[in-house]
């Protein structure tokens, strides 16, 4: 798993979000407000858009077994394995009302067969009365869970209670996934996650990880997400990139839309090593103690009509108290950009017609000049860029020569900031500085010994010569900005003139925020 590297090492929205007059999502009933922050109930000074409370109004499942369903008794202890086990391929099971246990052995999961069907009656719960690890597990393709609630397993970090295999073609609507150690739930290619509420479990909601092979054409759609890593595990284990309402890993083409990831302990959505082809949009995300979004070593996404509020108070100020000048942002863009020569959607970042509202900072473009392919800085351990088969090949000399010196790094290029609005209030987020910062920035190279991008070399290359962009943007209350370094930091007037030429065509107030 890769660790999370922010420190600076020394080794439709659409444009209708100008206007005013929607009710804001925080303070509403259900919002639970970031920790360690006071919940802003106080009106949006530029709209949000409305969420579905999913945990708090689920839909209901069939009150009747539908034709033809295998009926699931909970006064009986395992019932719904040994049924599975007993009946054919594409049977569908109806659970009735009440609590559904499993035989107290850990491993006494469900493993259902290709395209077997299971239905929650209202009030039918799956509980592993935190002594079975694992919900459904195996290999089998096309299965579906509908309106039910599992809870309480105990999964171990890392892996998830639901599709704890990550077998394809699952579908998993309406159901809520709650209270569980690890993840909520484990993902596939063509996976459908509709619906659910993935609610206070010890690390992910969903774990979207393979063991072996990419993820491909998941769908993420119209899910609350909200209080997941109840176990703290980047306090746990330090620096570990283990935790957040959704965490992704190799995922080549990703549809993650309408959802309300809320109230999360660290970081909302986290795409990490060797993602591509992601549209993230129309999603309210807010009031996570990270970051709303980390996009890291991955490629080619657009991210849009987003409402982005109240995110990363917790670990954006941590930072401030600790001296750290880094700029903590809330959309976080880690050695990641555009790449053409790999198949998708786009061919580069764009960020538009989002709202990013009283946050703790707000889009930092960054990459780290000692993490590449063979390197000892890479955290992603083991894993090279998507256009170098061979990783071997990144090593001295060659690395120090095209074609290598370009494809053994992964490059946060192409990035397309524009109309967007980027509000702040300094009253409400509680701060006097460190929490109004747009960057783009990268360390000094120095680690190791054979690398061939030591010095400011791809300083200067993701500042000037990459091809990374703000413009036509507005931006409301006290912002700065940050280039080239993190003690860099600039005006609006000196952002947008030579050498750095940035955000033509934007509007900015400095004390419009409030």
């Amino acid at each position: 798993m890769t660790m999370r590297h922010w420190a600076w090492a020394a080794a439709p929205l659409a444009l209708a979000l100008l206007a005013t007059g929607c009710d804001s999502t925080s303070g509403a009933p259900g919002a639970r407000g970031a920790r360690g922050a006071e919940p802003t109930a106080a009106p949006s000074t530029s709209g949000a858009r409305a969420v579905d409370r999913v945990c708090s109004e689920p839909a209901a499942g069939p009150v009747k077994a539908p034709a033809g369903a295998v009926t699931v008794d909970p006064a009986v202890v395992g019932d719904l394995a040994a049924k599975t086990r007993s009946n054919p391929p594409h049977t569908t099971f109806w659970l009735r009302p009440g609590k559904h246990r499993l035989d107290p052995d850990r491993y006494a999961q469900v493993f259902p067969k290709e395209g077997d069907r299971y239905l929650g009656a209202p009030g039918a719960v799956l509980d592993g009365r935190k002594k079975n690890q694992y919900a459904f597990s195996g290999t089998a393709r096309d299965v579906t869970i509908r309106y039910l609630t599992v809870e309480r397993f105990v999964a171990p970090p890392d892996e998830g209670v639901v599709n704890h295999d990550s077998a394809d073609g699952w579908v998993i609507e309406h159901a809520t996934i709650q209270d569980n150690s690890g993840a909520g739930l484990m993902a596939g290619d063509r996976q459908q996650v509709r619906a659910n509420c993935l609610r206070d479990n010890g690390q992910y909601g969903m774990n979207a990880y393979k063991a072996t092979g990419r993820i491909t054409g998941l769908v993420v759609e119209d899910n609350e997400i909200v209080g997941n890593n109840t176990g703290d595990w980047e306090r746990r284990r330090k620096g570990c990139g283990c935790t957040g309402g959704i965490k992704f890993w190799a995922v080549d083409g990703a549809d993650v839309r309408g959802n309300w990831v809320h109230d999360n302990r660290g970081t909302g959505l986290w795409a990490d090593t060797n993602n591509n082809d992601f549209r993230i949009e129309n999603n309210v995300i807010e009031a996570n103690d990270g970051a709303a979004l980390i996009y890291e070593i991955s490629y080619n996404a657009v991210i849009r009509n987003n409402t982005i509020r109240r995110n990363n108070w917790v670990e954006g100020r941590t930072a401030a108290e600790s001296g750290d000048n880094f700029p903590f942002a809330t959309v976080y863009l880690s050695e990641s950009g555009g790449e053409p020569r790999i198949k998708a959607r786009t061919d580069k970042i764009e960020i538009y017609r989002n709202l990013l509202e009283d946050n703790w900072s707000g889009i930092t473009l960054w990459e780290n000049a000692d993490r590449f392919c063979n390197s000892p800085a890479n955290t992603s351990s083991g894993d090279c860029t998507l256009l170098v088969k061979n990783t071997d090949r990144c090593a001295k000399p060659a690395i120090a020569e095209p074609p290598l010196y370009d494809d053994c790094r992964w490059k946060t290029q192409r990035v397309d900031i524009h109309d967007n609005r980027f509000v702040l209030d300094e009253s409400v987020v509680k701060c006097t500085e460190n929490c109004d910062r747009m960057a783009v920035l990268s360390n000094y190279g120095t680690y190791p010994d054979w690398s061939p991008y030591k010095g400011e070399k791809v300083a200067e290359a993701i500042t000037h010569k990459q091809h990374n962009r703000w413009h036509d943007n507005v931006y409301l209350g006290p912002w700065k900005f940050v280039a080239y370094d993190p003690s860099r930091v600039l005006t609006f007037q000196e952002w947008r003139v030579t050498p750095y030429q940035q955000d033509a065509g934007s509007t900015y107030r400095a004390r419009a925020g409030g």
